[in-house]
């Protein structure tokens, strides 16, 4: 009799589980769960992999960009038998890395960037850097939280023939930004965006995220993944993100796209 009754109850935790899990896979509504977006940005930013995606403009693939993060680099330092240490990444903050290049419309020459975004622990922002580079000119935004500015700084031939410094207080207002760079003409890099469609008005915007888990189809195999969306100057923006945190694609807008090749695979 002992023996049955452990069998049922194991039977029956068994089902239970398998219920629970199935829930949270599914969801209640529409095979959709809402989750909380810090828990998404945390899977993103202790991804161990880096994402590796194609850059496609109006379905023609213009170039390639890859994300990476510390907690990756940290992990490849360590023996592949020997588990990392509990809490590792957590001890000197988190970064995240951006690298690739890319040809806009009928734009010829291919502009290359490099940024990196560092965290606390908290998962605070604490240091901002991105490095945009053409073949005439380069492009430098820098900003750390603690002195509330933004540094721009745009140079060709090495010499610089643009330097701007903002406070954070300006960066809520879209519009004022976008007037304050072009009023001295960014020239390479503004030239290959329709300016009457991306220059916004005075109204300052928060951007504000939402995120939920649902399934999406991936070569011929549908499978789970949390989804990140937002609203930029009345445009969508949305990624899909791995349950490890591995970005497998980004929406942006005027037809911009990144993801990973077995996206586009039947």
């Amino acid at each position: 009799m002992f023996v049955r009754l452990t069998f049922l109850g194991v039977t029956a935790f068994w089902l239970t589980m398998n219920v629970l899990l199935w829930r949270m896979e599914f969801g209640a509504q529409g095979g959709e769960t809402e989750v909380p977006p810090q828990l998404v940005w945390h899977k993103i930013l202790t991804a161990p992999d880096p994402s590796s995606l194609s850059v496609y403009q109006k379905g023609e693939r213009m170039g390639y960009c890859e994300f990476s993060t510390g907690v990756g680099q940290q992990m490849a330092g360590y023996d592949e038998g020997k588990p990392p240490p509990e809490g590792f990444s957590t001890h000197a903050g988190y970064l995240l890395h951006m690298a690739g290049n890319v040809s806009l419309g009928d734009f010829t020459n291919r502009l290359k960037f490099d940024g990196r975004l560092r965290f606390n622990r908290f998962h605070q922002w604490e240091e901002l850097y991105l490095k945009i580079t053409s073949r005439t000119a380069i492009v430098e935004v820098s900003s750390q939280a603690t002195n509330q500015m933004v540094h721009l700084n745009m140079s060709s031939q090495g010499a610089t023939v643009l330097h701007r410094d903002m406070p954070f207080a300006d960066l809520q207002n879209p519009g004022a930004v976008v007037r304050l760079i072009t009023g001295n003409a960014l020239g390479d890099f503004l030239g290959v965006l329709d300016s009457s469609e991306i220059l916004p008005g005075e109204e300052p915007q928060r951007i504000e995220w939402d995120a939920w888990r649902t399934r999406v189809k991936i070569g011929t195999e549908a499978v789970p993944v949390y989804r990140l969306e937002t609203s930029v100057l009345g445009h969508p923006v949305v990624l899909d993100i791995s349950t490890l945190g591995e970005i497998l694609r980004i929406d942006l807008p005027d037809d911009l796209s990144a993801r990973i090749d077995e996206w586009s695979k039947p």
